[in-house]
């Protein structure tokens, strides 16, 4: 497995259909990998955009190097810029039980329910800011981790961004609730972290969704 990180300058005309859309987004980078390679490779693309203080950094998490030349020439800087690609094994056969690591993840928190009363389930987006916090710290166990309580502030604490997105796909209209997660974790389960980190976490996984990303804590 591989993790890549490719910048997007917002000046260029090419950037601005790819930061409008997670779908226009989503294309380029399935652009970035053979059809075959990725038809025959264990393991899934996963991708995120972190937008701050006017800076856009499209990762993404796969089973082979991506080629991102298409990005770099219509919306980076290809005369001084490209894109990093490392392999990920390393990081991913360090986790152990224990650990503490911090965290991102953009991720489309969501539960299921009906409409009115027989009508058919569905999936409806999380949308208060405790719901959210409380959909990740329920459902990380499954994922191989815990979110450590913290003293003086409450989990909603790990909301930093939120948003929702409607965008066109083909000829539907698409709308995705993103939050972007940020805080510390503590290593349950190994293997269980390893396949959600190569898996993806959630649903949305095309449009920007399930990628989470670890740093290593550094002191105060």
């Amino acid at each position: 497995m591989y993790l890549s990180r490719c910048e997007i300058n917002p000046r260029r005309r090419g950037a601005r259909p790819l930061l409008a859309s997670p779908h226009a987004l989503h294309a380029a980078v399935r652009f970035a990998f053979p059809r075959t390679e990725l038809d025959s490779a264990p393991g899934r693309v996963l991708w995120r955009l972190d937008s701050a203080d006017h800076r856009h950094v499209l990762y993404t998490v796969s089973p082979q190097p991506p080629d991102f030349t298409h990005v770099v020439e219509q919306a980076g800087w290809p005369a001084t810029t490209g894109w990093q690609t490392r392999d990920y094994m390393p990081l991913l056969n360090r986790l152990a039980e224990g650990q503490a690591w911090h965290f991102r993840l953009t991720a489309n928190p969501t539960h299921s329910g009906r409409r009115r009363p027989g009508a058919s389930t569905q999936r409806f987006g999380h949308v208060t800011v405790e719901q959210q916090a409380t959909w990740l710290v329920s459902r990380s166990p499954g994922w191989g981790f815990a979110i450590p309580e913290a003293k003086d502030s409450a989990p909603m604490s790990l909301v930093h961004q939120r948003a929702v997105r409607t965008f066109q796909r083909k000829e539907a209209r698409v709308t995705v609730t993103t939050v972007v997660f940020e805080g510390t974790l503590e290593v349950t389960d190994p293997q269980l972290l390893r396949q959600a980190l190569i898996g993806g976490m959630g649903h949305a996984k095309a449009y920007g969704c399930g990628l989470m990303t670890l740093a290593p804590i550094t002191p105060p």
